[in-house]
């Protein structure tokens, strides 16, 4: 009897917890705000099962594309704590923009992967508000995304976030470090804060041993601990365009997980190794507060965190004033922090 009573009770979707009525909703919403970042090379709706972007072959003679995926890390935990969404999405797109931006590449379309339990539909428009807005900045378009909602799979108001980009550069022209050379002058673009790294460890540091909330205030940061943490990473494209098409510079190294010890190595050529003298940049006071309170080796600080510079342009001595000019145009704060010298892919300090 229980067979045939289970046989005449329906179950839908929604009964499971996911409700495609209202993901249809929030997807048209995705749509208007993805369509606002079009440029001339979309040829696809959103809501296709792929994206379509055609390269402008009158713009490019030999065309190489350069892609990046990513993820924004532990900060979603202070997003979640904070119910503050709509930095995230610029925080990821940043990040992808800034890491095809060290071979010269011009960020051309961005695609992101939005999984939840219960789908919320004002969260997610607040994330893709960011992604669309940077997006935009960028001179890139969003073309497609995913939105996942797996119920029993996380945690009740929380999500992950990953994005992907793809960007162009003209094979003659891709920074790839390999004409680094002894005596190349390394500097260094000023971060505004954490960036999208260096979270599990100053959450900690603040959270559990200085026992502060997110409404906190510190003097030593003159604000709130959580304001602080959700500082969007900064974007570095656009003095990065003017630096390659000036041709100015050798490699350039997006300063992510890993810090300047981690992230310099990556783009130098064999037999080349780079000395950082410590103390010519102003390292930010959420540092210096994060090394205190944690009592955190000065070591573990360089390769957690990126302590005041977002990305590091190794710049030939010669055309080294020409760089600084034009970064100064750009309105780019630039600092000296070392130099290349014989040694083997590894950062030393001085």
């Amino acid at each position: 009897m229980a067979h045939d009573s289970a046989k005449t009770a329906t179950v839908t979707y929604a009964d499971a917890g996911v409700d495609i009525d209202r993901a249809n909703r929030t997807k048209k919403r995705i749509k208007y705000l993805a369509h606002k970042t079009f440029t001339r090379g979309v040829l696809s709706e959103i809501g296709g099962f792929g994206g379509l972007f055609a390269i402008n072959k009158e713009k490019w003679l030999d065309p190489v594309l350069v892609s990046s995926v990513d993820g924004v890390g532990t900060k979603l935990k202070v997003a979640f704590e904070m119910k503050v969404h709509h930095t995230i999405g610029a925080d990821l797109v940043n990040h992808c923009v800034n890491d095809i931006a060290v071979q010269g590449a011009t960020p051309l379309f961005f695609m992101d992967y939005l999984a939840t339990g219960v789908l919320e539909p004002e969260v997610v428009e607040k994330v893709v508000e960011g992604l669309a807005e940077a997006c935009k900045h960028n001179g890139c378009a969003l073309i497609g995304g995913e939105t996942a909602e797996m119920p029993g799979f996380y945690p009740e108001g929380e999500y992950d976030l990953a994005g992907f980009i793809v960007g162009v550069a003209e094979r003659e022209r891709i920074i790839t470090g390999k004409t680094v050379e002894v005596g190349d002058v390394i500097l260094g673009l000023a971060s505004n804060g954490l960036h999208t790294n260096g979270y599990a460890l100053a959450r900690k540091v603040l959270f559990e041993i200085g026992r502060y909330t997110p409404d906190s205030y510190v003097n030593e940061l003159k604000g709130k601990v959580g304001n602080e943490l959700m500082k969007t990473h900064k974007s570095y494209w656009h003095a990065v365009k003017r630096l390659v098409d000036a041709e100015c510079v050798s490699a350039m190294a997006h300063v992510t997980g890993g810090g300047v010890t981690d992230n310099l190595p990556r783009v130098l050529p064999r037999g080349m190794a780079a000395v950082i003298e410590i103390g010519s940049w102003p390292v930010l006071p959420i540092f210096e507060h994060l090394q205190q309170l944690g009592n955190v080796p000065q070591d573990e600080m360089l390769r957690t965190f990126n302590m005041g510079l977002g990305m590091l342009l190794v710049v030939p001595s010669k055309k080294f004033k020409k760089a600084q000019t034009v970064l100064e145009r750009a309105g780019e704060k630039a600092y000296t922090v070392g130099r290349i010298v014989k040694g083997e892919r590894k950062v030393m300090y001085s």
